[in-house]
């Protein structure tokens, strides 16, 4: 049998489609020319695929490919794997594997599949990935749950492993103290925090929900209790301590990290935001930046201020790189890289260690804003893209002390007229 890149050479690609080649052959069992097409590309969850599109005896074309291949990319239509995979499930149980399988082939363009995807895989699946619904009792969902809120948190990310390239020069003591730190540090750590147990909680009631939508299952027997969430944090620093840690931040050795908090104080941008941020959303002529692909689902164009405008034009760029913030090899700056900088620069700034970094200047964005009684929560909603005005509510104590402060203007000059009457 030809290996993959004998196949390849013979392989070629259809022009002007992206993603779109073919391969000359002939008919099974005749000698009719047959042309077949293939497409290559990433799925919703980044992963990318190789498959076969269809043949010409069958009505295929490039156009038709390069249809097909859009809708992949886009989720409308599943891979072939993802059809051969329920096909074979067809006389099988509804289980959650099952279900979940479908909920994907059906909600692929879902904002957020992805971490939803991590939560089933890492607390749902060991537990209920062969189960029906029905089958489900309360005690299993109580013991998931107790194990949540009292077992030490995994660490986020891969594991470590020692063969990994990038460590190809390290000598082998080295790999070996590594190796065991990681497994001394899988065990510590706190609890999942109240957010994340409800997150995972309420995925598990909706997968087995469903079931019962669809009319293809029997759902859960009994009602999910899900933990109340935790209170809303809202951060917020003194104007000495805002002070302090922008003059930090300017000064930081690596501007990459000094200016990635900057830009969040001045804008209130979320961190996701702030890293996919490329220089092409941003219009240096009329200051205004373009948000692809937002939490609340639409791109949306908010104004910089002219702090933040004078701090990217200084900003260092590299023309070869798209995005403003990036780490290794030119790609988004990786999540750790931020929460390590985000933490020694709170720490150079006096800041509490409680202080949440990246979460904290949004919120002190939108208090300094909602407490200056020249913005009112309308304009603050559409600053900080919030789809739901409940969401910004919860700074409307801030904006009731300035009402309250301007009521107080008239009782002042009453009182004065009064006095001097």
């Amino acid at each position: 049998m030809p290996d993959k890149q004998s196949r390849d050479k013979k392989r070629k690609k259809v022009k002007k489609k992206e993603g779109v080649y073919y391969r000359d052959g002939k008919q099974l069992g005749t000698s009719t020319p047959e042309r077949t097409y293939y497409i290559v590309y990433r799925n919703t969850a980044g992963k990318k695929v190789e498959e076969k599109a269809g043949v010409t005896s069958k009505g295929m074309t490039a156009t038709d490919a390069a249809v097909l291949r859009a809708a992949r990319i886009s989720g409308k239509d599943t891979s072939n794997r993802e059809k051969r995979e329920l096909d074979r499930a067809g006389n099988e149980a509804w289980n959650f594997d099952r279900l979940w399988a479908q909920w994907k082939a059906v909600n692929a363009t879902k904002k957020g599949l992805y971490n939803d995807d991590n939560r089933y895989l890492t607390h749902l699946q060991g537990p209920f990935g062969k189960k029906e619904p029905k089958d489900v009792v309360p005690l299993d969902v109580n013991r998931l749950k107790a194990k949540l809120l009292k077992d030490p948190a995994g660490r986020p990310g891969r594991k470590f492993d020692p063969a990994a390239k990038r460590r190809s020069d390290y000598a082998t003591k080295t790999k070996q103290a590594l190796a065991e730190k990681a497994v001394a540090k899988a065990g510590e750590g706190k609890p999942y925090a109240i957010g994340t147990v409800v997150s995972i909680l309420s995925l598990f009631r909706r997968i087995a929900s469903f079931g019962v939508k669809q009319q293809i299952c029997p759902g859960l027997s009994f009602t999910v209790e899900i933990p109340k969430g935790a209170k809303q944090r809202t951060e917020n620093m003194t104007d000495e301590q805002m002070r302090e840690y922008v003059k930090v931040c300017r000064e930081w050795p690596d501007p990459q990290e000094g200016n990635f908090q900057l830009l969040q104080i001045y804008t209130g941008l979320r961190r996701g935001e702030v890293r996919k941020l490329r220089w092409d959303d941003i219009n240096e002529q009329t200051g205004f930046v373009t948000l692809r692909d937002p939490k609340g689902g639409e791109d949306v164009i908010i104004p910089l201020s002219d702090e933040a405008r004078k701090m990217l034009k200084d900003h260092p760029r590299c023309e070869e790189i798209p995005f403003v913030f990036f780490g290794e090899k030119g790609a988004q700056r990786g999540i750790h890289q931020i929460e390590n900088s985000s933490r020694e620069i709170r720490k150079a700034a006096g800041l509490p260690d409680d202080f949440r970094p990246n979460h904290g200047l949004r919120h002190t964005f939108a208090s300094h804003l909602a407490n200056s009684g020249e913005v009112d929560l309308y304009l603050l909603q559409r600053l900080l893209t919030h789809k739901d005005p409940k969401t910004t509510a919860r700074y409307a104590h801030l904006r009731d002390e300035v009402l309250r402060n301007g009521a107080n203007v008239m009782g002042r000059i009453v009182k004065e007229a009064g006095e001097s009457a």
